[in-house]
């Protein structure tokens, strides 16, 4: 039976957490190099997708390797998959290419109409923390976020529901008051059954899985999405 039924906004969150990759900076770049480096226009979602398996396989093993690591391995293993021949350099460069994602065009003005509301904010990504807070250093949206967490501290990826109520316990917020914005359906699922609060992004290429609840704020941009926090206040 679908779960999936629009929730009503509950009023404004004490705390916003942001997952990084593909919700603030654009996997599009990436997308493309990969893509030509492997000749298949399906290549880059069979990495990002086994990315995302194996860092869940590590996590109901009891061990943890960090996403680059975990990159690095997939994109051995895809080459095996595809049957390509791409040497191992070309494979480094282009998993360090997650390191260079630029940002979307519409987060910083979304970002800033939050800040400006008053807002607390904080990224969260499956990325190490150091990588992670240089990016965002890099691409010029620190400055809009109270601090930087990331999985590794608790050795467990999104969307484990532990990574969710740390992060909540950590900045000293109720989990049922913490709202998770991201881009991704499976990152919306675990945020929301963790008994957190969640609004999606629907980029292209992303939906919300059907057998889970639905967020309380959707749109196609962050300034959507920040449109309808600061109007519902």
């Amino acid at each position: 039976m679908l779960e999936n039924i629009k929730n009503v906004f509950k009023g404004r969150p004490a705390l916003l957490l942001f997952d990084v990759n593909g919700t603030l900076l654009n996997t599009g770049p990436m997308e493309e190099a990969v893509n030509k480096a492997f000749q298949s226009e399906f290549a880059f979602k069979q990495w990002f997708s086994w990315v995302l398996h194996y860092s869940l396989v590590e996590n109901v093993t009891g061990k943890h390797h960090d996403f680059s690591e975990i990159g690095q391995a997939v994109m051995h293993m895809t080459v095996e998959a595809f049957s390509r021949n791409i040497p191992k350099a070309q494979q480094v460069e282009l998993v360090a290419m997650m390191k260079q994602l630029p940002a979307h065009p519409d987060v910083a003005p979304g970002l800033a109409k939050l800040q400006q509301a008053g807002y607390r904010m904080v990224a969260y990504s499956n990325s190490p923390y150091k990588e992670t807070a240089a990016h965002l250093e890099k691409t010029d949206l620190s400055g809009y976020f109270e601090e930087v967490l990331s999985v590794d501290s608790i050795e467990k990826f999104k969307p484990e529901l532990s990574t969710y109520r740390n992060a909540a316990a950590k900045l000293n917020t109720e989990i049922g008051d913490t709202m998770l914005i991201a881009a991704h359906g499976w990152d919306v699922t675990g945020a929301l059954r963790a008994g957190a609060r969640a609004g999606f992004i629907s980029r292209p290429g992303q939906a919300l899985y059907p057998l889970a609840p639905s967020p309380e704020i959707t749109g196609n941009t962050l300034l959507e999405i920040a449109d309808k926090l600061v109007d519902a206040d």
